[in-house]
């Protein structure tokens, strides 16, 4: 048997049935109402068949007036409506775990004119500004009430029949915004030092589990560091960890960078290339401090490094998202021990911010086909492109850039 097909203990004692798991991807199919659809759950049906141990979703919106995209779904407190999705794992070994977030500053100005954040810092980035409105500085009474609506959401896929709930506290989104010093300018219980700033992702750890119970895993998708001059530092981010460990969550998904430094893109430096994944060197500091299960997405290629990244002890899951855009029965022929590659089809323009529009429409595209019942569109990723009418995102993009 291969590393990657051992299942793999949880703290809460759920146990996964191997150590693939599909990651978070924003599939921007809610409907109107911000409600999951049958092409969402056609989407987790077909990723459940290709033999991924779990399945964390896009980014759930814990508030439906707080949207990062406008085709994210949002939670409610009522679970019937998310009982569809949870049945669409049915039949196989997969495990759905929910990922919910709030975008904070990060909800475009065509959804929202007043974002909220920590604090009224806007994007320093002059293109990225033109497209997000400033945000303003929540009050005490309204982050309590954020904390809140995490929690009420979990209870609701708990109940609704998920088997997992994940925190997004990564990407520049609000619990990112909360524990970086450029973002979060307060001065009272919820900044002001390092401390301070993480209270806000430990409280809403905090409630959650009580929210969900013991058995129920709790994961936190982390930055490994903004890679910001004067933003959160990997030093401060090992902090997080260790407290992360004690407050008992199960599993960590190691990540980083924000829209302005979009690091979860993709690194050039030689050690992450060697090693295929882009977070394996911080992985290693991360196990250094805490027991909790370490999960690291992005970079990966091939079975041998998957293998080896899980043979080093560093890592406990191997996260993979786009790769299973492109084939979504890549994790049953890794399982089987086939010498297949994590392929990546999207092309490059050169420009750093125009790429990760690139990736993120044409990738996008692909879930709505797979929804749809139709396979990816490996004709050429750019041809696909101007086909779907794409090439209106890159208008777009160089109207901001001016």
């Amino acid at each position: 048997m291969t590393l990657t097909a051992e299942p793999l203990k949880l703290r809460c004692g759920a146990v996964l049935p191997n150590r693939l798991v599909k990651s978070a991807l924003s599939e921007q199919l809610g409907d109107r109402r911000n409600a999951p659809t049958r092409e969402l759950f056609e989407l987790y049906r077909t990723w459940a068949r290709g033999g991924a141990g779990a399945l964390l979703t896009g980014n759930v919106m814990v508030d439906p007036a707080a949207l990062g995209e406008p085709r994210n779904v949002a939670a409610t407190a009522d679970p019937r409506g998310f009982r569809h999705w949870a049945r669409a794992v049915e039949g196989t070994d997969a495990h759905l775990w929910v990922q919910l977030n709030h975008p904070g500053r990060q909800s475009p100005r065509y959804l929202s004119r007043e974002p909220v954040a920590p604090s009224a810092v806007p994007f320093g980035n002059r293109g990225i500004r033109t497209a997000f409105a400033p945000p303003r500085a929540l009050t005490g009474e309204e982050i309590e009430a954020i904390i809140e609506r995490f929690a009420v959401a979990a209870r609701t896929f708990a109940d609704a029949g998920f088997h997992g709930v994940q925190i997004h506290g990564a990407h520049g989104y609000l619990v990112s915004q909360f524990l970086s010093p450029l973002t979060n300018l307060r001065t009272d219980a919820w900044g002001g030092d390092a401390v301070r700033r993480r209270r806000f992702l430990l409280e809403v750890v905090r409630r959650v589990r009580a929210a969900v119970g013991d058995a129920v895993p709790v994961s936190v998708k982390l930055n490994s560091a903004d890679f910001q001059r004067g933003g959160f530092t990997e030093e401060e981010s090992l902090e997080v960890v260790r407290e992360l460990g004690e407050a008992g969550i199960d599993l960590l998904e190691v990540s980083g960078g924000t829209y302005e430094k979009a690091a979860m893109m993709g690194s050039g430096r030689a050690s992450s290339q060697a090693r295929e994944a882009y977070f394996l060197d911080y992985a290693a500091k991360a196990r250094a401090i805490s027991d909790v299960a370490l999960m690291v997405t992005g970079g990966f290629t091939t079975a041998g490094g998957m293998e080896a990244a899980l043979r080093s002890g560093e890592v406990d899951v191997i996260g993979l998202g786009r790769p299973l855009v492109v084939d979504p029965g890549l994790p049953a022929r890794l399982l089987d021990g086939e010498d297949v590659r994590a392929e990546r089809l999207c092309p490059k323009t050169g420009i750093r911010l125009a790429d990760s529009l690139l990736e993120i429409q044409w990738h996008t595209r692909q879930m709505h086909r797979i929804a749809a019942g139709k396979p990816a569109d490996r004709r050429g990723a750019l041809p696909t492109l101007v086909r779907a009418g794409l090439t209106d995102g890159l208008n777009a993009f160089r109207r901001v850039r001016g």
